[in-house]
């Protein structure tokens, strides 16, 4: 298996997200439907870009927030079609000397989702979300 070279979601841990969806907001950015008080997403030319209370973020990756080269507020996130596909992935970032950071699980949001950080220890989410339908051309659908 070759993972993917797609992103299909950018999210920034932010500080205050009503203040920072304001800000993409006022960039003329599309925000999309299923924001929430807890997450906000804008729809990108080509992807996503999510906005998440920082600490949190970094709770759900299994990251100290503000450790030094440990998490700078920015998870990166590959969908794929399955949860197999999710666990595959996983495996096969840590045979290419990736860490894993949280093992593939069930999430509350109903989905299946772990991390992996990349050489550098930047924290990247493979994820099979069933509610963000994946197109033939690789690309989610966020609603």
């Amino acid at each position: 298996m070759t993972i993917p070279a797609r992103i299909s979601i950018v999210t920034l841990g932010v500080a205050d997200l009503k203040r920072s969806e304001a800000f993409y907001a006022s960039l003329g950015w599309e925000r999309c439907p299923s924001s929430s008080d807890e997450i906000c997403w804008f729809r990108t030319a080509d992807s996503y870009l999510g906005l998440f209370p920082y600490g949190l973020l970094a709770e759900d990756a299994r990251v100290a927030p503000g450790t030094p080269g440990a998490f700078g507020g920015i998870t990166l996130a590959i969908c794929l079609e399955s949860e197999e596909a999710v666990t595959a992935a996983l495996a096969e970032a840590a045979g290419k000397g990736a860490r894993i950071l949280k093992p593939a699980e069930r999430t509350d949001w109903g989905g299946f989702s772990g991390y992996f950080a990349d050489l550098d220890g930047h924290p990247w989410e493979v994820a099979f979300n069933p509610s963000f339908p994946i197109g033939p051309d690789g690309r989610i659908t966020i609603p």
